[in-house]
């Protein structure tokens, strides 16, 4: 805008007045202003102005802005006339239009309401019709009511029975609560909308008007849907969506509402109305969430803790997928038969020569090709007794059992364990009498002694093989070898290489530098490198596998012993492996498992009963405890020696193993053992550098062993030095008073005859009046004439006096005893 336009400038003259303004501020501050009142300008109109559309403006100078001819402003006002003819015409047709829109909606109102009415006569027709039938019902049954009681009562009552009463109809309701509703429903919007008004929100502040809040968009478009479906023909109800809900053992009450997609409030509302006061973060059980799953229309899926174990693979093998596979062949037999021995002559190798004492301590397993190229393997077990559990897993995942017995010892108890876990397993049964070629060998007496335990060998008629071999010369080895695959041959053994695998834990321990290493033979499938597989409570991925000879492989296929390395943690002997799809699956099944075993665990502990626990507070006070710690090379050897330590012991003593794992022994079981007062024995394993160290400092003692049972004797003979010494009394002779004196100063000495035997002055004494015991004690004095003396011989006469007892007459017999401790051993 210039400067020129036409206006006047703001000055004192005309319509304004100066005055003095005084402002005050803080702390006591003024100021004078000078300020400017104008007064309200009046226009009066001049007579004989032009009319309005004229060409005033345009012929007025005075009235027109600076720097604008006529044919400007004449062009100015056509384009003002256009603008506004065009306006006109906008509205016109938008009213147009918006009349159209009226009366289509008009229409579809109509028709709704229309449709709306009908509906409702007819609603009304059926329920006029359903109340009419059931008034005509109920006047019946009132009719036949009271014809039964008059037909029943005194004529007196019948005839005061009131008029009319049972014909009379009931006054029909007024149908007001509708009404009602719709009163409070609107008083209490009119309340709300008066308590918000005259208040400031943020939003009038910024809207800078009386705008309250505004509408988001997803409510915006809720409302024109909601006003769209009302024009096609009514509210549509939204449908409710019905689920599967998983339901486990017990779930929380906001996880159940979240899994059904309800309010949290609705639910502990319905738990209420069950008489269950639970807040949403407390635990119901599956069957009250059931009735409450049901109660909301939705369908329950029951499922279990155990269904993460549903991912195991474990569907039937279809014949077409089948191939042969090598047979397992499990060696068992008796300590010092030579199992070892003889399958080292089949291999070519000597493991014996490197095993402690020549005596098989772990489960070996091996594979042998024979001359005509067909696999074997074999699996070698202990024959200690201590390895009980050992036998029975090689005759749990075995095919056939070879039971090596020696012709120079025949059968031993072993060899009958042994034939227990194999008639157990169901496996046939294969012969081999050792040591044929010693010269006190007697193959005829072994058949002999096996007869007694029910196994028949062929040369006796029977249907077990026997073969006469000797490890030494090799003899029989040719006719064994055939034997064993006469017996596969039999058995058509086959396996499906193309599946997820699965095997059994032969083997598992804990190396130093590969960390936990399980031995596994694979029994069905093919296990490959990089394999996620669950074993027990561990799971892992196969980092890498070895076969027997210690070479690197990529795949093992069934029947065929690997070690498997990639553990998270050592299995137990014996665990079934599987192999899954991912690795949570695998974590949340091992998972599962440990958490199953520890609840086991606490509640085998566990006293039922504060009787029982009483009563097993009471057992531990007369028994003595011997606390160890057991270390091994590997997971079997450890579970041997903790079932032969469970086994030393007697209702006096018993042995305690606090722990026992795999691996070399650490600061942390030195720890332990010393705040328990325990020795540690490493069985195969070594203390560590600082192990060793805090042991000589804090004193705990560790015993390194090689051989199993030189472990199990050290402990039994510890556990024997906790036995209290037996008391034994020897009777060493009789003496029969005679006479009985009063001495001064010792009081009553009796005048004894040693009838029998000696007696001591050292022995104890017990005093005998008509073979009753009178009394018990010892010797104050033993005299022989004047002399002490130390004992008196058989037929000489003595003088004795007890030590505090004068209560002896003649004719009682004296009995002479000695006292001595025998020291107790455990069986």
């Amino acid at each position: 805008m210039s400067d020129t336009d036409g206006k006047k400038t703001l000055g004192l003259r005309g319509g304004s007045r100066p005055g003095n303004v005084k402002q005050s501020f803080s702390h006591g501050r003024t100021k004078n202003v000078v300020v400017e009142t104008k007064r309200k300008r009046v226009v009066v109109p001049k007579p004989g102005g032009s009319k309005p559309g004229g060409s005033a403006p345009a012929g007025d100078p005075s009235r027109r802005p600076a720097g604008i001819s006529d044919a400007e402003m004449q062009r100015r006002l056509k384009a003002v006339q256009a603008a506004k003819a065009r306006e006109s015409e906008e509205t016109a047709r938008r009213e147009a239009e918006e009349k159209a829109r009226q009366e289509e909606r008009d229409r579809r109102r109509a028709e709704a309401e229309a449709k709306e009415r009908e509906e409702k006569e007819r609603e009304e027709r059926a329920r006029a019709k359903a109340e009419e039938e059931e008034r005509k019902r109920q006047e019946a049954e009132e009719a036949k009511r009271a014809a039964e009681v008059a037909a029943n009562a005194p004529p007196e009552l019948a005839r005061e029975a009131p008029r009319g009463g049972a014909n009379k109809p009931a006054p029909s309701q007024t149908p007001r609560r509708n009404d009602r509703d719709q009163d409070k429903s609107s008083r209490g919007k009119g309340r709300d909308e008066g308590r918000r008004s005259g208040k400031l929100t943020l939003n009038q502040a910024l809207a800078g008007g009386d705008g309250g809040r505004q509408r988001s968009m997803a409510a915006m478009k809720r409302k024109q849907e909601r006003a769209r479906q009302k024009a096609m023909g009514g509210a549509v109800e939204r449908e409710k969506v019905v689920r599967d809900v998983q339901l486990p053992e017990a779930i929380v009450v906001s996880e159940l509402a979240n899994r059904m997609a309800e309010r949290v409030g609705e639910v502990v509302k319905s738990l209420m109305q069950m008489g269950m006061m639970v807040t949403q973060n407390q635990t119901i059980d599956a069957d009250t969430a059931e009735l409450i799953i049901e109660e909301f229309g939705h369908n329950v899926v029951r499922v279990s803790d155990s269904d993460v174990e549903d991912v195991i693979d474990s569907v039937d093998d279809k014949e077409e997928d089948l191939e042969s596979r090598p047979p397992v062949i499990t060696v068992m037999g008796h300590v010092d038969h030579g199992k070892t021995s003889l399958l080292d002559a089949v291999r070519n190798a000597k493991v014996v020569s490197g095993e402690a004492g020549g005596i098989t301590q772990h489960i070996g397993a091996y594979q042998v090709k024979a001359e005509d190229g067909q696999v074997l393997t074999f699996l070698d077990t202990p024959g200690h007794a201590a390895f009980t559990s050992m036998r029975s897993r090689g005759a749990q995942v075995t095919d056939i059992v070879v039971l090596v017995v020696a012709a120079d010892d025949a059968v031993m108890p072993q060899t009958v364990e042994a034939i227990n876990h194999a008639k157990a397993a169901e496996v046939p049964m294969i012969v081999a009498i050792n040591k044929i070629d010693r010269p006190e060998a007697d193959p005829q007496k072994v058949r002999t002694d096996l007869l007694q335990h029910e196994v028949i060998v062929e040369a006796l008629s029977g249907e077990v093989q026997d073969v006469e071999v000797s490890a030494i010369t090799g003899q029989g080895l040719v006719a064994l070898l055939e034997s064993i695959a006469l017996q596969a041959e039999i058995l058509e053994l086959k396996a499906n290489p193309t599946r997820a695998a699965q095997g059994a834990v032969i083997e598992a321990k804990l190396d130093v530098g590969r960390g936990p290493v399980a031995t596994v033979l694979v029994q069905n499938g093919t296990l490959n490198q990089g394999d996620i597989f669950v074993v027990g409570e561990q799971w892992g991925k196969v980092r890498a596998m070895e076969n027997d000879q210690g070479k690197r492989v990529k795949v093992a296929g069934p029947s065929v012993p690997v070690e498997v390395l990639g553990l998270n943690g050592t299995p137990e002997a014996g665990d079934v492996l599987n192999v899954v799809e991912t690795e949570a699956q695998a974590r949340e099944i091992a998972e599962y498992r440990a958490n199953a075993a520890k609840e086991k665990r606490a509640a085998a502990g566990a006293a039922t009963t504060l009787e029982q626990l009483m009563a097993k507070t009471k057992e531990d006070e007369n028994v003595a405890e011997l606390p160890i710690l057991v270390k091994a090379d590997v997971q079997g050897s450890a579970e041997a020696i903790v079932q032969a330590m469970e086994k030393i012991g007697n209702e006096e003593v018993r042995v305690r193993v606090l722990h026992s794992g795999v691996g070399a022994i650490t600061e942390t079981d030195v720890g332990l053992a010393e705040a328990s007062h325990a020795p540690i024995f490493g069985f195969n394993v070594r203390a560590n550098a600082p192990a060793r160290n805090t042991a000589n400092q804090k004193g705990v003692e560790i015993r390194y062993y090689s051989v199993i049972y030189d472990l199990v004797d050290d402990v039994k003979a510890a556990a024997s030095g906790l036995l209290s010494a037996e008391i034994r009394e020897n009777f060493i002779g009789y003496a029969e008073i005679k006479e009985v004196f009063k001495v001064s100063g010792v009081g009553k000495v009796a005048g004894c005859l040693v009838t029998e035997g000696v007696a001591r002055r050292s022995a104890g004494v017990r005093l005998l009046r008509d073979n009753v015991v009178i009394h018990e004690g010892t010797l104050k004095t033993l005299k022989r004439f004047k002399d002490e003396v130390a004992e008196v011989q058989s037929g000489q006469e003595c003088g004795m006096a007890f030590e505090n007892y004068d209560d002896i007459r003649p004719s009682d017999v004296i009995e002479i005893f000695e006292r001595e401790e025998v020291t107790r051993v455990l069986d």
